[in-house]
């Protein structure tokens, strides 16, 4: 019985049975999620979402909304903070191809503040949310399931959100397996955005968030959900998004190997899989200003998804564009939000460069995505000489030995737009520091002018 093993080992698991380096990676990760998410609600898809969930609100009780003092019950502030952390195309992605911030961390922030949680729960909370999430996705055969048209993020992201909220609310085996079950029954999340560049991507991590919430509490009220909800044949959510699925994965090794700790974080506000081919063009910029032809080597499923021929629209269709991602990356050294402007999107030199741009599908990297979120970038100069960058995994993953202090610097400067230095810097030693995580001191430290 997967559903009710994984249900059991939540029950069952300890704090200290988490590894440090888990938890280290962790609080980074949400102090990434969490300085995004105030950033994101600057976004006019975030205000939508925001007022749409504020109408007719008259509570003073409940979750905080990220940079402002409106309170709303914890399944609505998840879902408003979690849209504004998958607001930007910044927010942290894992190689299952899912972004486990943008939904657990709202998760945890709602439940434990509404709920007045013991802090030391919090980040068993964290860890297990990413875990649960990532090993869903694995399980699904991730990179079938987005060939299918599944965002998996919405996919994964409301079992990911009920485990965390599970243990936060310290359920019984029983009723977590139940929330693992209601929680499965909402999986959704359609990849039609990259055809008109819609917002609906911006709300799939919030959905998920929420989804994962009400299902925690449903549970905790007695609702029952499918106990066999992820295995089941007939129905079960393993069949349901993938021909080629492998429930047994979400249990290999459960407990021992963390998969959380190797979520990457984002230093570009692109596609995660547009990540390497920007480090490579970073790298390449010197040389090509001098001249010459680009070519772009991707995995199958990364052309499907991101080499479409770019045509200036939304902002969305320019995060998801490779050919973008890199021309912006090779003619303004930058892949920054204020390089995703309108101005900046209908640049004709940036427009002209990106369809000059030849993206050839290589069966090499075919092999290696998504386990490597890989690829490379050449440039064939005047006198027909190439030089390639190939790149195995991007800038922000696990691999880079100075990501902590990227992490930071990108904190910093994304929190800086809307807090005082000094308050900013409080905020990231709330998070880094050792010792329980404090929701209310963070959230009390941030003032908005």
């Amino acid at each position: 019985m997967i559903t009710g093993s994984l249900a059991t080992w939540l029950a069952d698991l300890s704090r200290d049975q988490i590894p440090d380096a888990v938890i280290r990676e962790m609080r980074h990760l949400a102090l990434d999620t969490f300085s995004v998410g105030l950033s994101g609600t600057h976004t006019p898809w975030y205000q939508a979402i925001r007022n749409w969930a504020v109408q007719d609100n008259h509570s003073q009780h409940g979750a905080t909304l990220w940079g402002e003092g409106t309170r709303l019950r914890p399944s609505d502030a998840a879902l408003v903070n979690g849209a504004a952390a998958h607001a930007l195309e910044l927010d942290d992605f894992h190689n299952a191809k899912v972004h486990p911030g943008a939904v657990i961390v709202p998760t945890v922030f709602a439940v434990a503040e509404h709920y007045r949680v013991d802090p030391a729960q919090l980040d068993m909370a964290l860890a297990v949310g990413y875990e649960v999430m990532i090993r869903t996705s694995l399980a699904l055969s991730p990179a079938e399931t987005r060939l299918r048209g599944w965002h998996l993020t919405p996919v994964c992201g409301p079992l990911g959100a009920a485990a965390a909220a599970s243990v936060l609310l310290q359920l019984r085996p029983r009723e977590i397996q139940s929330a693992l079950g209601l929680a499965a029954t909402q999986s959704s999340g359609l990849f039609a955005f990259t055809l008109d560049g819609s917002d609906s991507k911006r709300l799939h991590a919030g959905m998920a968030a929420r989804a994962g919430v009400v299902s925690a509490e449903l549970a905790r009220n007695g609702l029952t959900g499918p106990a066999y909800a992820i295995e089941a044949e007939d129905g079960g959510m393993m069949k349901a998004f993938s021909d080629h699925s492998d429930a047994t994965r979400l249990l290999h090794e459960l407990g021992k190997t963390w998969h959380a700790a190797k979520t990457n974080f984002k230093p570009y506000s692109c596609c995660g899989s547009a990540h390497a081919h920007v480090d490579a063009a970073l790298e390449l910029r010197s040389e090509w200003l001098q001249g010459g032809v680009v070519r772009v080597g991707v995995p199958t499923l990364v052309d499907i998804q991101c080499g479409y021929r770019y045509e200036p629209g939304s902002e969305l269709q320019a995060q998801m564009s490779v050919r973008y991602a890199v021309a912006t990356a090779l003619l303004r050294g930058s892949v920054l939000p204020q390089d995703f402007g309108e101005a900046q999107r209908r640049d004709p030199a940036i427009v002209q460069l990106a369809n000059a741009i030849e993206i050839v599908r290589d069966a090499d990297l075919d092999q290696r995505y998504p386990k490597e979120f890989c690829g490379w970038v050449e440039v064939i100069d005047r006198s027909g000489t190439p030089r390639r960058i190939m790149q195995s995994n991007p800038s922000g993953s696990a691999e880079n030995t100075t990501r902590h202090e990227k992490l930071r610097e990108k904190s910093l400067v994304l929190l800086n737009q809307d807090c005082d230095p000094e308050i900013s810097e409080a905020i990231c030693d709330r998070f880094l520091k050792p010792g329980p995580l404090d929701i209310q001191g963070i959230l009390g430290s941030l003032r908005i002018e």
